[in-house]
């Protein structure tokens, strides 16, 4: 009877503590309880027989790197665009560079350029967005220079920032910008930009076949006066001074549209055969004392940490928008054969309000009128991308 009763105990306390468990590992989200966003997995078992471990490479903390040396200079890489070279145009403090990325479970290596020069042998890499796509590619660019410098084999006499075709020849590796800061097709209408938010635009749509690798990405723009167009029919606009209608319409709708056709135009496309990339947003909230145009500025010397700021407002409804566009892409991509993944980067860019140019993108005394609070100073908290990238694609 005794060792009857203790076995009751035993299978009571096991039920108990499963029981426990069970709640506190199933706690949902804490950002976006609905969306559940993708882990990554980490590189810390390689056994089949037991479930690799993930890691979440997108959330935690800026946490001091006091010894780092940035992998490049001003003086050392010469991609980098005039508006983004802080140093050459007299940004005081270097403090700022010495924050590495730390997820919240695991670690994030610094980026390698001999390994990922190895990894893309033979590939091709397309950025596709607005200026914050080719601020991404010229990081990368620099990270890489401590190894191989590319050609740019563009079509000859071109001299297009905007659109490029970088090409290693060691490696036989190309990388394309491809610039495309609406995803979708555009017709310029004097003060006005025209949006086909149901058309792909056809100068990325019309390569990605042969992209081993795509970054898509994009937000700024459409804060732009825009007119938007569907089935060719007229249907609103966002900041348009004589909209010869009525509509509810905002640049959030236009927005997420946008990303809507974009990766509905990948899945149904038939031969995407690399890897799509959708990044998520950079900030645009980081000006304090006023808005851009305004008088704002972007004067802090070090990050916040997570539980100092949050994203708010007209920010919060365009990444929201994109994450929940991808995740219903992402499940017709498994359907259509489309290795689709989310670089969920704003959440660690917010913490930067330090990584811009400012007004450090040109001479004082040059006649320009805002600060440069959008962009990212090269070297600078950017170079965290290339991190993210090579391990998404390593994954």
């Amino acid at each position: 009877m005794v060792l009857f009763i203790k076995l009751i105990l035993s299978l009571a306390a096991v039920f108990l503590s499963a029981l426990i468990l069970s709640y506190f590992t199933s706690v949902p989200y804490l950002r976006y309880p609905d969306l559940q966003l993708p882990f990554y997995r980490s590189k810390q078992s390689n056994s089949p027989r037991i479930p690799k471990p993930t890691c979440d490479i997108f959330h935690g903390e800026w946490v001091p790197d006091p010894g780092y040396s940035p992998e490049y200079t001003n003086e050392t890489c010469s991609y980098i665009q005039e508006y983004q070279n802080c140093f050459k145009y007299g940004r005081p403090d270097s403090e700022f560079l010495r924050w590495r990325w730390q997820p919240s479970q695991c670690d994030l290596p610094r980026f390698d350029a001999g390994k990922f020069l190895r990894l893309v042998r033979g590939k091709t890499l397309a950025f596709v967005g607005d200026s914050l796509s080719r601020n991404h590619m010229q990081s990368l660019l620099c990270l890489l220079s401590k190894v191989a410098l590319p050609k740019e084999v563009s079509m000859t006499g071109t001299t297009d920032e905007r659109n490029k075709i970088l090409y290693y020849e060691d490696y036989r590796f190309t990388i394309k910008i491809l610039w495309s800061p609406f995803l979708v097709r555009t017709e310029d209408a004097g003060n006005d930009i025209k949006l086909y938010l149901d058309e792909p635009d056809a100068k990325w749509l019309s390569g990605v076949a042969g992209f081993d690798y795509m970054i898509l990405s994009g937000a700024n723009w459409f804060t732009r006066p825009t007119l938007f167009y569907e089935k060719g029919q007229l249907v609103g606009g966002s900041y348009v001074a004589a909209l010869n209608m009525t509509s509810n319409l905002t640049l959030l709708y236009s927005h997420r549209m946008a990303f809507r056709t974009a990766l509905r135009a990948i899945n149904g496309h038939g031969n995407v055969k690399g890897k799509v990339i959708v990044r998520t947003m950079s900030p645009m909230s980081h000006f304090e004392g006023g808005s851009w145009d305004k008088g704002g500025d972007c004067s802090r010397t070090r990050p916040y940490r997570s539980n100092e700021t949050t994203i708010e407002g007209q920010e919060r409804d365009m990444y929201t928008a994109q994450v929940e566009e991808f995740m219903e892409a992402k499940k017709a991509a498994a359907a259509a054969g489309v290795d689709m993944a989310l670089m969920d980067s704003t959440g660690a860019m917010l913490l930067r309000p330090d990584g811009h140019p400012s007004r450090y993108g040109h001479w004082p005394d040059a006649n320009w009128e805002y600060k440069d609070c959008i962009h990212w100073c090269l070297p600078g908290p950017v170079d965290a991308w290339s991190d993210m990238l090579f391990h998404m694609m390593s994954d």
